[in-house]
């Protein structure tokens, strides 16, 4: 059918625009989209695919709106306390705009239930904050072959990326697989509130072009917000052929519960060092000797390119070798992207050693920010 007068009416300014006009608002009126999350991502990334005129859109939550959660939880109000998230979410977003269709999914993303759920869909946004959930959408995706907008937030910081398929990597090509105490709770470790409304506005903006089918989305690229410097920074991110949901011999076929991936380890006095950091700590400490640079990468990764001044305890055997690090050095963990070296920090929290350290954005972030030609190995 043709857009009504109403309709042109409310998507006016889309209408104005070249790129999307009557052609591109049918295009959104006919979407279905799934929001998995109604949280923090999930509420800014909801109400804008709403008011965008996204014909179907699905919103699953199975947890109930808490005190804690109006912080950051824009879909939500002080009078909602306690009411089912998916349903509430419903209410909102319909009385934003009352043409589209709303289905809210008042369960927890399981394996047994991701297939059903999802193929109602055509693409799919990915805000929860768990990270065994996480992979499991990932992998269902891929799988059921739907794009999918990732995002994740954690204190001052968010990221994001997209996955199409046959197009670029996924979730599992940067981060091969969970690892415990990577990260801590936003009860835990804190999130600013403004921080998720950035990283949930990211997502809708890519749903909507992939929707339309204009611009260029973040495949084989993640974008991360630093709030803080009010810093944008974009890395590389290439598919992995020995990728276990998306390689050429995927070992992961079907949907599957990974288990809880984090412990929440109290990670608040680990040093989190930028690549610049890094190097101007480097510097200073060049005739003092305090650091103790540990890359726990895989030898064969470790081999390929190194920091100058690493010794290789690849993750899987530091609480073995824990000794090495008692010689009066701060321990500088190091690995492709950060998330294996948070382990490794969480690891030495856990053993007692006081202030270990880390390198955000691992060695991708420092070939991004100070060196184009070190070349990073794939996980």
């Amino acid at each position: 059918m043709p857009l009504s007068a109403a309709e042109r009416t409310r998507y006016d300014r889309h209408l104005a625009l070249a790129e999307i006009g009557v052609a591109g608002q049918e295009r959104l009126r006919r979407a279905r989209v799934l929001v998995a999350g109604a949280g923090g991502l999930g509420s800014p990334a909801a109400l804008y695919l709403a008011a965008a005129g996204v014909g179907t859109l699905g919103i699953i939550d199975g947890d109930a709106v808490e005190l804690s959660n109006l912080q950051r939880q824009v879909l939500f109000a002080s009078a909602d306390i306690g009411r089912p998230k998916a349903s509430t979410a419903r209410t909102r977003l319909l009385a934003l705009n009352p043409d589209i269709a709303v289905v809210a999914h008042a369960v927890a993303l399981t394996a047994a239930n991701i297939r059903e759920v999802l193929a109602g869909y055509d693409l799919v946004l990915d805000g929860t904050d768990r990270v065994n959930i996480r992979y499991l959408i990932n992998d269902a995706c891929v799988i059921l072959g739907k794009p999918l907008v990732s995002a994740a937030i954690h204190r001052f910081e968010g990221q994001a990326m997209t996955y199409v398929p046959h197009r670029g990597p996924c979730y599992r090509c940067l981060f091969a697989a969970p690892q415990p105490g990577a990260v801590a709770s936003c009860a835990e470790a804190g999130v600013l509130g403004v921080l998720p409304g950035v990283l949930g506005a990211i997502q809708a903006t890519e749903a909507i072009k992939l929707v339309t089918g204009i611009g260029e989305p973040l495949i084989g690229r993640l974008l991360i917000y630093d709030a803080l410097e009010l810093r944008f920074t974009e890395l590389p991110v290439a598919r992995r052929a020995d990728c276990a949901v998306c390689g050429e011999h995927p070992t992961i076929t079907s949907a599957r519960d990974a288990g809880e991936a984090c412990d929440f380890t109290d990670l608040s006095s680990v040093r989190r060092l930028t690549a610049a950091a890094l190097r101007a700590a480097l510097a200073a400490d060049r005739d003092v000797g305090r650091l103790l640079l540990i890359d726990v990468r895989e030898p064969r990764e470790f081999a390929s390119r190194h920091l100058e001044g690493a010794c290789n305890i690849p993750l899987a055997e530091l609480a073995h070798r824990l000794e090495e690090l008692g010689d009066g050095r701060t321990p500088v963990f190091i690995c492709r992207s950060g998330r294996r070296s948070l382990s490794a920090c969480a690891l030495a929290v856990r053993s007692g050693i006081e202030a270990p350290a880390h390198l955000e954005g691992g060695l991708l972030a420092w070939a991004a920010e100070l060196d184009p030609s070190f070349e990073v190995a794939s996980g």
